[in-house]
């Protein structure tokens, strides 16, 4: 039995919070497969599945906030599905003497399971055998004797199992009573809408009707993000007058909230990026380097290219800007990694971390993953889908904690250059403002040409400045022949 736990999403990571679950007991989950959705104080993300297993029991309920490392859920052996009960044959008996041989059998071998009991016909018990209790005196009024896949079957299929008659042993509900109750109704009724436990409670809270919100889950099941987007804007209460007995209080339930105020979690992303900046600032020795790249035959490349392409696969100066740090980056191996226990480990890929800003405020780098190997179109589409999923929160958890070198760009803001801050544990930065027309000297000429400033923020354990200024110089060299990116 593994456990699953509470991961640690970045190096100022102390707690979080478990917003939703996106699997129920006795689900088969994948290794990579998003199980659950976690709030840290930067943003909220879908946090992956580190191996193969059935989801057996889950420990922690929505809303809690626990410290990283705390087991959240347990997760045992793949199991099949069981097979379907099969009546016995008509004509046929069972004898007492061939069962007890068989059980015997099954106790000497171990390799055989103990025969399930045939359904109960109605018209009473065998002659010769003892009847077994009803239902009702073999269980409490209130309580429903089903296994977690019976009960997750019905939840899937819309059955209320306090409205079965179990066939099982002692009234227990089986798969087949599901699948009965299911089956009358299967022609009329519509099908029901997949959705988490945690968005059809909200969807009740807020009146929402799940058949109209498009759901974002795995198998497009429906979640508890995809029915806050999808609730109407509740109006502004009108103004009471103040009564004579002072001034009126609101009920306890206008004081609560679904999902914390946007302000608290600015203020809470604020201060997990300052104590993690003055951490960095107070123990990582920086180094700084710039230099002035021109852009003229980037930009020729990249007029011709959005000429010649449809408008779905145009290119941004962006993607010429990311690829050449990435293969800068695969180049000079010695800033792409991470500073750890006092010694500089390299990585084995480029994970190129993009400084994104929240609309709300705040700052998340998600990593675009083996960018040193897609292609300039593909490392397009991945860029926009990073960013959208960054800003609507549905980033996994692999992608905000396996950056080996940051990028942070402000040229969209007017920025000309920027000096950044490295994220711990990596080891550089890599900056680059807006692209500017300059006056330039080529070939004993004078000219105007586009031009951009990059930057280099680095670590000196880890480096010097001749290391720093060989990325900088090979970042310059790719942005001059557009063709090799």
């Amino acid at each position: 039995m593994a456990e699953f736990t509470m991961p640690s999403l970045g190096a100022d990571m102390d707690e979080g919070t478990l917003l939703e679950w996106l699997v129920a007991p006795g689900d088969v989950v994948h290794k990579g497969e998003p199980v659950a959705v976690v709030e840290t104080a930067k943003s909220t993300i879908e946090v992956e599945c580190f191996e193969t297993g059935t989801m057996t029991e889950l420990l922690v309920e929505p809303g809690a906030t626990v410290p990283v490392g705390t087991p959240l859920a347990l997760i045992g052996p793949a199991k099949e599905r069981p097979p379907a009960h099969r009546a016995p044959k008509e004509g046929k008996t069972t004898k007492t003497t061939k069962t007890t041989k068989t059980t015997e059998t099954t106790q000497a071998t171990g390799a055989a399971k103990a025969p399930r009991p045939p359904e109960r016909l109605p018209s009473g018990p065998e002659p010769g055998t003892a009847a077994e209790p009803t239902p009702s005196a073999a269980r409490p009024p209130d309580h429903v004797e089903a296994g977690p896949l019976v009960r997750h079957l019905a939840e899937h299929s819309g059955v209320d199992l306090e409205t079965l008659h179990g066939s099982g042993p002692g009234g227990r509900i089986t798969r087949t009573d599901v699948e009965r109750a299911v089956a009358p109704r299967s022609d009329t009724a519509p099908p029901r809408v997949r959705a988490t436990p945690r968005a059809r409670r909200l969807a009740a809270e807020l009146g929402v009707d799940l058949a109209a919100v498009s759901g974002t889950g795995r198998d497009a099941a429906v979640r508890a993000a995809d029915v806050r987007r999808a609730a109407p804007t509740p109006a502004a209460p009108a103004p009471r007058p103040p009564s004579a007995d002072g001034p009126t209080r609101r009920p306890s339930a206008e004081r609560t909230s679904v999902t914390p105020p946007p302000r608290d979690r600015v203020k809470a992303g604020r201060r997990a990026i300052a104590d993690l900046m003055t951490r960095a600032n107070r123990e990582i020795p920086h180094y700084y380097l710039s230099t002035t790249v021109d852009l003229a035959a980037a930009t020729h490349w990249l007029h011709e290219h959005n000429r010649r392409v449809p408008l779905s696969e145009r290119l941004l100066p962006a993607a010429l800007l990311l690829k050449a740090a990435a293969l800068a980056a695969r180049e000079v191996p010695d800033l792409n990694g991470f500073w750890t226990d006092d010694h500089f480990t390299a990585a084995e890929s480029v994970h190129l971390g993009m400084a994104v800003s929240l609309r709300g405020g705040g700052l998340v780098a998600p990593a675009l993953r083996h960018a040193d190997t897609l292609t300039l179109t593909e490392l397009m589409g991945a860029l926009k889908d990073l960013v959208s999923r960054t800003r609507t929160g549905r980033l996994r958890g692999s992608e905000v904690s396996g950056a080996t070198i940051t990028v942070t760009s402000l040229g969209d803001q007017g920025v000309e250059a920027v000096f950044g801050v490295i994220h711990p544990p990596q080891v550089a930065l890599v900056g680059f403002g807006r692209v500017v027309d300059r006056p330039c000297a080529v070939d004993g000429l004078l000219g105007v040409r586009p031009t951009v400033t990059a930057t280099l923020s680095a670590d000196h354990r880890a480096t010097d400045g001749a290391v720093g200024a060989r990325y900088l110089t090979a970042v310059s060299r790719f942005l001059q022949n557009p063709e090799e990116l």
